[in-house]
């Protein structure tokens, strides 16, 4: 490995900036988990999701959801069904509807 980094500083580079990129998303992921309510990682989670699909509805379970931000499906079912009376999402089967509100 030392060799291919001296010999190819392209190669050199294309690790360097991987493993930055890698680190910094561990680093948000620990801010995020260690300074954020679990409602607001939710609800940036639902953002990004629907951000990333470019569609208002979101085709996943509690239980995928609950495991992604590393919680229980019961805690994800009780925060969107508080979502959902504030009339901000519609919750169907495995499929979120955000509002224009959210």
């Amino acid at each position: 490995m030392d060799e291919w980094l001296i010999n190819y500083p392209s190669w050199k580079s294309y690790v360097f900036s991987s493993f930055t990129q890698r680190f910094n998303e561990l680093l948000r992921s620990l801010e995020s988990v260690a300074f954020h309510k679990l409602d607001e990682r939710l609800v940036n989670y639902l953002r990004n999701k629907t951000k990333i699909s470019g569609k208002s509805s979101i085709q996943l379970s509690h239980n995928q959801i609950a495991e992604e931000l590393g919680t229980s499906r019961v805690v994800i079912s009780r925060l969107l069904k508080q979502l959902e009376n504030d009339k901000k999402l519609l919750l169907y089967r495995n499929e979120i509807k955000l509002l224009k509100g959210f």
